[in-house]
């Protein structure tokens, strides 16, 4: 696909993807690439691009001389980061936040272990610089740059456990720690507590104490599941 048909592929994907999401297009009710050339003024060539793509992603069956068919969204793919994007996009927005913070809480914490553990020592050294540069952010207000490394914070530590499937869940976790910010569920200004908690995080990986890791962690996590009435 072209440089050119992107953009336009992009906002027919998501569109479409959410309205089966919420119910405007129903599963089960077939439309045709030429209904989609018609709706959105698209080629052929873009509106079968978005049909291999919605294919591709679980929301749609693509039969011969019927066209697109919604699927029951229990059978997208759903820890892929295009079908999260799109959940945070829909009227279940909330839920969806909320089943992905149940996840960080199953799977950060032991990954903060793994990389008190595994992580390699220039690795290590790097969390303690994050942490000290979070709460200067974070104490002064500048909320984009904080949220901007605490994405980095916690997708290195996946990426530094040791473990290639808490690695390959970096990117979810950063779409669910921008996710809670664009949905304004982020306090204006980051819990004294939840700096604290970030700081405990990277001393005890710079320690190598797993048990402090996982437990300081938890913390993290454990305050936004609060926050977001989980617990």
């Amino acid at each position: 696909m072209g440089a050119s048909t992107e953009p336009l592929h992009q906002g027919i994907t998501d569109e479409l993807a959410v309205d089966i999401l919420d119910g405007r297009w129903p599963v089960g009710t077939p439309i045709t690439l030429e209904t989609l050339q018609s709706r959105f003024g698209a080629s052929r060539t873009v509106a079968r691009e978005v049909a291999k793509y919605l294919e591709a992603m679980g929301a749609v069956s693509i039969r011969r001389r019927v066209g697109l068919v919604p699927r029951d969204v229990g059978e997208w793919s759903a820890l892929n980061p295009q079908v999260i994007r799109w959940k945070l996009m829909s009227s279940h927005r909330k839920e969806q936040l909320r089943t992905l913070t149940e996840l960080r809480l199953a799977v950060e914490p032991a990954a903060a272990a793994a990389a008190a553990r595994n992580a390699t020592m220039e690795a290590r050294a790097m969390f303690p610089v994050m942490a000290g540069e979070l709460r200067r952010h974070g104490e002064t207000g500048d909320l984009d740059a904080f949220h901007d490394l605490d994405v980095r914070f916690h997708s290195s530590i996946l990426t530094s456990s040791g473990n290639d499937l808490f690695a390959s869940m970096a990117d979810i976790i950063g779409i669910v720690l921008r996710g809670r910010v664009e949905l304004h569920m982020y306090p204006q200004k980051p819990k004294p507590s939840a700096l604290d908690a970030h700081d405990a995080v990277a001393e005890a990986i710079w320690k190598g104490d797993p048990d402090r890791a996982r437990e300081a962690m938890h913390d993290i996590v454990d305050e936004v599941a609060e926050s977001l009435e989980l617990t």
